[in-house]
């Protein structure tokens, strides 16, 4: 093929038939370019009615209409990798490789779509041939077993040796690199191997992966070829793509059954990973409060409305609001809450130990960590900026704990019992529910402070940097996130329900306490 030139953004080209239901061909192939780092194009080679339980009809578009979609992007676009998904004809396939010939683009990975999971034969046997024909072409085959034995031939390998042996026959027979898959034997790991021509004859790589128990596997060749095409073309070598992308991979499969797409064989998860580590949630407009998610927080909500009535009636909050709060009181309560929000962070912590899925795992660690981090830190400065004495001896640096020294009180400690669990429930289930529950209120109590304190901030209040942490959308979105987890629980049985109503009753009214207290 032409020259690498590896790039951060690579410019990935598929040419694949179509999924409407988004999981597999050339759909599959842009989540999972993207959800790698590339740049996804696509070319259409078959227009597909399909669903997760199986293809209805296909339409295949004139083979020059093919050839027009493919010189479009080549006569603009620098390719940096493509990759070759269905075909489904003789004159598809000959039209695509005329199309690399001229091209040359830099890497081509062929993910040849010739055998239906049924074990069914989807090509006749001239477009059989003419795939074959594609092989010298292409830089890596990425076959699944039946279609690795179909491209030589033979019968499919029962055993993973067998699969390795007929992998390095394919590769020395075209000279070109075979990711052989072992995800059709039988066994609790998911072998893979990467199978590839040399100087000094062929070399395997052998990778191994738990595999997953779900039926939602819809467009796994697809995502993995199209995903080891991106990192290629990001990292200049395939060992080093394959191991990514199956880890990838991996992720996206353990994830899969939280998407709830279709009935039958669903898609694999593309996006969990960057969903997880790096998109932040939306934010809710500024001075809004945070609404239930549901019937069942929507109950919650109303059995509390009282004692949250009584909150935004305390002298402390309309003082909060109005700025006339004495500072002596607010620093006696920032120091009491900096003590409990490090108890408040274990129990975040907990939450997390103990999260069913893992975005609740991630989720919960994240709001841990900001309340030891942002939220420490707004105690730290304003307790140092407006408390005399309120740094090091010496320094007069802030102390890097705002409640080191400090002893809590008596409603600090009681609540603090009742987040941690002086009672443990029995069984993680129960004490996640009432966690989650126990929790909610400092989200939420707060949200609903901060939204209507907002209306009363300006630039020169004097608490305007603490109404604005409150007020913050962002925390109006983590305190929605919150509210979600909480309806699903509350979704759960009897028990989980009780345990975490009760749990989130009693937190309101400890928020009550706080507030009162200060």
């Amino acid at each position: 093929m032409g020259g690498l030139s590896v790039r951060d953004v690579p410019r990935v080209l598929s040419i694949a038939g179509t999924d409407p239901t988004g999981g597999a061909g050339i759909q599959a192939d842009l989540k999972s370019i993207a959800a790698n780092g590339g740049y996804g194009m696509a070319v259409v080679t078959a227009l597909v009615a399909q669903n997760t339980h199986g293809v209805r009809s296909v339409h295949t578009p004139p083979a020059g209409f093919l050839r027009e979609q493919l010189d479009a992007v080549s006569d603009d676009v620098v390719i940096d990798a493509v990759k070759i998904g269905m075909l489904g004809s003789t004159e598809v396939a000959r039209t695509v490789g005329a199309w690399l010939a001229g091209v040359r683009p830099p890497a081509v990975v062929l993910d040849p779509v010739m055998v239906a999971s049924s074990g069914d034969r989807l090509l006749s046997r001239d477009a059989e041939n003419a795939l074959r024909g594609l092989l010298h072409r292409v830089d890596l085959v990425t076959p699944n077993l039946p279609e690795l034995a179909a491209l030589l031939e033979v019968e499919p390998a029962q055993t993973w040796e067998r699969a390795l042996d007929q992998g390095r026959r394919l590769s020395g027979a075209y000279n070109t690199a075979v990711l052989v898959k072992g995800g059709h034997l039988a066994g609790s790991a998911a072998p893979d191997a990467l199978v590839m021509p040399g100087g000094d004859g062929l070399t395997v790589s052998e990778f191994s992966s738990a595999r997953v128990e779900t039926k939602n596997t819809h467009g796994t060749g697809c995502s993995l070829s199209s995903a080891v095409a991106t990192l290629f073309a990001r990292t200049g070598s395939w060992v080093s793509a394959l191991g990514a992308a199956k880890a990838w991979l991996q992720e996206a499969l353990e994830t899969a059954d939280l998407l709830e797409v279709g009935t039958g064989h669903g898609p694999v998860n593309h996006f969990a990973g960057p969903w997880q580590r790096g998109l932040a949630p939306l934010p809710l407009p500024s001075g809004t409060g945070v609404p239930p998610r549901g019937e069942r927080t929507a109950g919650l909500w109303s059995r509390t409305a009282d004692v949250r009535e009584r909150i935004a009636s305390l002298d402390f909050v309309r003082g909060l609001g109005d700025g006339s709060l004495d500072q002596a009181v607010f620093a006696r309560y920032l120091a009491q809450d900096a003590i409990y929000l490090r108890g408040y962070a274990r129990a975040l912590s907990r939450a997390s130990e103990l999260a069913p899925t893992l975005q609740e795992q991630l989720f919960w660690a994240e709001s841990a960590s900001g309340a030891l981090e942002a939220e420490l830190e707004l105690h730290r400065n304003w307790l140092h900026a407006n408390t005399a004495g309120g740094g090091l001896p010496g320094t007069g640096k802030a102390p890097a704990d705002p409640a080191e020294g400090l002893a809590a009180g008596p409603v600090t400690r009681g609540y603090l019992d009742h987040l941690l669990g002086t009672d443990r429930h029995r069984g993680d289930r129960l004490e996640y529910a009432r966690l989650v529950g126990a929790v909610l209120p400092c989200f939420w109590v707060y949200a609903e402070a901060g939204a209507a304190l907002a209306a009363g901030n300006h630039a020169s209040h004097p608490y305007r940097e603490w109404l604005d942490t409150y007020a913050d959308p962002a925390f109006a979105a983590a305190t929605a996130r919150a509210v979600g987890i909480l309806e699903d629980v509350l979704a759960g049985d009897d028990a989980q329900r009780r345990a975490a109503g009760e749990a989130f009753a009693l937190s309101v009214q400890w928020e009550h306490d706080f507030f009162a207290a200060g």
